[in-house]
C-alpha cells in the first residue's frame, strides 16, 4: 500500500468513526479499541490508530493511561462554553462567506437545506440529518476562505456532538434547525452579511438551548 492510499484509508476511517460518533453509534464514554475496530471496519489496525490518535487531536475523544481511548463526554458547563465560542465563530464564518460566496454556491447551499426540508416529511435518521448537518456548515466555512476558523470550527463542531447525540431524533429540533438554517441561506443569497452572521449566531444559541434543556 502507497502512501497515499494509507492516507486515504486512515481518512476514510476517521470519517466513518466521527459519524459514528455523531449519530450516538459510538456513545460518550465508548472505547475505542483499535483491535476491535479494525476487526468491525475490515481494516489493518494502523489506519484505526492512527484515526483515533486524530479524535483525540480535535478532542473528540480521550486517552486514559492504563484504559487506552474513548469517545470522550462533556457535562453542561463544558458544553456551554463549547456552543458560545462556536456561536461568535460561526457567525463570523457566515459573515465572510456572504462576500465570497459565487452563484453556485448558493444553489449549493440552497439545494442542501431542500433535500434536510424534504426528509422531515419521513422518519428520523440521526446518522443521516447529522451528517447533513455538518455539511451545509463545512460548506459556509469552506467559502469564508479563512483556514485557522475552519479548523477550529472543525473541532468546537466536533466536542458539541457529544452531548446529548439524541437531538437529532427529535422532530422538531429538526424542524427548528432546518428553518434557521434557510434564514441563513436567505441572508446570505441577499448579499447581507450583518443579517448572515446574526442568523448564524441565532442557530448556534438555539441549539444551546434545545441541547440543554431537561
Amino acid at each position: 500500500m502507497t502512501h497515499t492510499e494509507r492516507a486515504l484509508l486512515t481518512e476514510s476511517v476517521h470519517d466513518t468513526l466521527r459519524e459514528q460518533i455523531f449519530s450516538g453509534e459510538l456513545p460518550p464514554g465508548t472505547p475505542l479499541s483499535v483491535p476491535a475496530l479494525a476487526a468491525k471496519l475490515n481494516v489493518s489496525r494502523t489506519p484505526v490508530r492512527e484515526a483515533v490518535q486524530q479524535l483525540i487531536y480535535e478532542g473528540i475523544a480521550v486517552y486514559t493511561r492504563n484504559a487506552g481511548a474513548k469517545v470522550d463526554s462533556l457535562d453542561a458547563d463544558s458544553i456551554r462554553a463549547v456552543f458560545e465560542v462556536r456561536e461568535v465563530l460561526d457567525g463570523l464564518a457566515a459573515f465572510h462567506a456572504t462576500a465570497a460566496a459565487t452563484h453556485e454556491t448558493v444553489q449549493q447551499l440552497k439545494k442542501m437545506v431542500q433535500v434536510q426540508r424534504e426528509l422531515l416529511d419521513g422518519p428520523a435518521d440521526q446518522r443521516r440529518d447529522s451528517r447533513l448537518d455538518l455539511e451545509f456548515h463545512t460548506l459556509i466555512r469552506e467559502t469564508a476562505r479563512n483556514k485557522p476558523l475552519s479548523v477550529a470550527l472543525l473541532r468546537l463542531d466536533g466536542q458539541s456532538h457529544l452531548y446529548r447525540s439524541d437531538m437529532w431524533s427529535a422532530d422538531l429540533n429538526r424542524r427548528l434547525a432546518v428553518t434557521e438554517h434557510e434564514r441563513i441561506v436567505g441572508a446570505i443569497e441577499s448579499g447581507d452579511a450583518v443579517g448572515a452572521r446574526a442568523a448564524a449566531c441565532a442557530h448556534v444559541a438555539g441549539l444551546l438551548v434545545r441541547t440543554t434543556r431537561m
